[in-house]
């Protein structure tokens, strides 16, 4: 895994329950492999955005995940929701993920996660304004 250089986000990680740490690394580390293989992506900038480790690139959309204390067992990749990322992602993986409104793709603690689609509303994400005209977001 590779090192989280802001220490205020690698502050809020270490106050994630233990359990829920590993999977909210697992999503950051997917989040910047996806952004290292996906065209269009110089750079990921690691931040926090409302007290969340958040993603940012000049061309794309904030990517936050994150876990709330009222729901212990579920963590989320979080969404712009003025964007047609979650329709869209909800239109096309309906099967494969439960959705929170049109702001997450949520996940409970033992949910299996579907690597290959996530990887791609990632990389959607993170490229969401070069093909937010596009039908479906281009997927």
């Amino acid at each position: 895994m590779s090192e989280i250089k802001n220490t205020k986000v690698a502050t809020v990680f270490e106050h994630y329950p233990i359990n829920i740490q590993e999977k909210l690394f697992f999503l950051r580390q997917l989040i910047l492999d996806t952004a290292s293989e996906t065209d269009g992506v110089d750079s990921v900038e690691e931040t926090l955005k409302w007290g969340e480790p958040s993603y940012v690139t000049k061309k794309g959309s904030t990517i936050r995940i994150g876990w709330k204390k009222s729901t212990p067992n579920r963590y989320a990749l979080y969404f712009n929701c003025n964007t047609k990322l979650v329709e869209t992602f909800r239109e096309m993986y309906r099967d494969n993920f439960k959705f929170e409104g049109n702001r997450a793709i949520v996940f409970d603690e033992d949910d299996e996660i579907f690597v290959d689609e996530l990887k791609q509303c990632i990389s959607a994400t993170l490229t969401y304004h070069t093909r937010k005209h596009l039908p479906m977001l281009g997927l």
